[in-house]
């Protein structure tokens, strides 16, 4: 093989020593000696670093030390998702997200805190498995992963996160009512909880439609629809405001 390149000199700054050297090594000198230092007994890599690996091996032989064993995989590529190191820190360092673990960064931090469970993501990493083949991966198998697990898993609540005020019409003012609802619809062992229901109810935008497309299953004029635990009921009068947006639904029991 050719003279390997293991050092490089640059007379600039370090952000880190400072001007105390020029003389920095290379990535594929030091990353051997680490590996034998820690006593690596196998380094995983991805494909890119197959080339380097002559260079992991003559260092190792050469210094005649302890020899991990360098094997190349395919790395994780995701569909719509940018991957690359280099370009999430450069996301973090001009502040463009609020860290590693910000939500939107693809990063196991960042899918914990978007609400990703420990055994979904293992259970994505199981299915999609290690190549020796560059590919990409479809995100929607990421989200099928997450969805099944906290189906089983999750408990069922009931939030509004755009209200449109209804107004039952021939329910009682006075009156208030108690019904018990299940935690969970597949397993009775997560037990109920109580929602109280009155003349004056709460719905969610996305659950109306004055012109609903086909096969339409909630909310409607003229539409009924049973409540979670509760009673049917029908649209009789939509109220909009000066935007033309429906604010009020005026309804009745069945």
């Amino acid at each position: 093989m050719r003279d390997p390149i293991i050092y490089r000199v640059r007379h600039v700054h370090h952000h880190q020593t400072g001007d105390k050297w020029c003389v920095y090594p290379m990535y594929d000198f030091t990353h051997c000696l680490s590996d034998a230092l820690e006593n690596i007994t196998h380094s995983v890599c991805t494909l890119e670093f197959q080339d380097h690996r002559p260079l992991y091996d003559w260092v190792l032989e050469t210094l005649n030390t302890a020899h991990p064993q360098q094997i190349e995989f395919a790395r994780l590529n995701l569909n719509y998702t940018v991957t690359s190191k280099r370009k999430l820190k450069q996301l973090v360092d001009d502040k463009h997200v609020h860290g590693w673990d910000d939500p939107r960064m693809p990063t196991i931090s960042g899918l914990r805190r978007r609400g990703y469970t420990a055994l979904s993501i293992r259970n994505f990493c199981e299915r999609i498995g290690v190549t020796k083949s560059d590919g990409v991966v479809d995100v929607g198998m990421l989200e099928h992963a997450i969805r099944e697990d906290l189906d089983a898993s999750a408990n069922r609540v009931m939030v509004v996160l755009n209200p449109i005020k209804v107004t039952l019409t021939n329910y009682p003012a006075d009156k208030e009512e108690i019904f018990t609802v299940g935690n969970h619809p597949k397993n009775e062992e997560a037990g109920t909880r109580e929602v109280p229901f009155s003349k004056e109810l709460y719905i969610d935008a996305a659950d109306f439609a004055e012109v609903p497309p086909r096969k339409w299953k909630r909310l409607t004029l003229d539409g009924a629809v049973r409540l979670r635990g509760g009673y049917v009921i029908i649209c009789d009068e939509a109220i909009k405001n000066e935007a033309g947006e429906v604010v009020e639904a005026l309804m009745s029991l069945r």
